[in-house]
């Protein structure tokens, strides 16, 4: 199963020492090249396990990248390229165009739960709180207990 992230979630999950778990939940994690420029801006290197990709239909990222940024346009059209089982991403724009697109997306809480359910990690809670903390993600306190409740927690 082929999943194309953007930056925001893969830089979340850097930033908590916990993105070792993509590559444990999919076959391939595939970034592309606007992405990865992105991830070098605040990282020395990328982990090998993090395959880049250029984008093919350029005039398709242009159309995106007039309501999203560069690495989220790029990341949707490769998404689409590839036939991705998912595109992870966070942003709600981004988001709502790869759903027009007929992309399927996944978000970073939709990747923890995963990994927890699929015990690549014994408490979906802990780390949780470590990205709230350590990597600024935000979640309304409803929604993530009712989240921790579908994983037991």
């Amino acid at each position: 199963m082929i999943v194309v992230s953007d930056t925001s979630p893969l830089t979340a999950l850097f930033t908590v020492g916990a993105a070792d778990i993509l590559p444990r939940l999919f076959c391939e994690v595939v970034i592309p090249e606007a992405v990865r420029d992105e991830l070098l801006r605040g990282h020395a290197a990328l982990p090998a396990w993090l395959r880049v990709e250029a984008v093919k239909n350029s005039a398709e990222v242009r159309r995106f990248a007039q309501s999203v940024d560069a690495g989220e346009a790029e990341a949707i059209e490769l998404a689409k390229e590839l036939h991705a089982a998912r595109l992870l991403i966070d942003e709600r724009k981004g988001r709502r165009l790869a759903a027009r697109e007929g992309v399927p997306v996944i978000g970073l809480l939709g990747v923890v739960l995963l990994a927890k359910r699929n015990g690549l990690i014994p408490s979906a809670r802990t780390l949780l709180q470590k990205l709230d903390r350590d990597a600024g993600m935000y979640l309304a306190d409803e929604l993530r207990e009712q989240a921790l409740k579908s994983v037991g927690e």
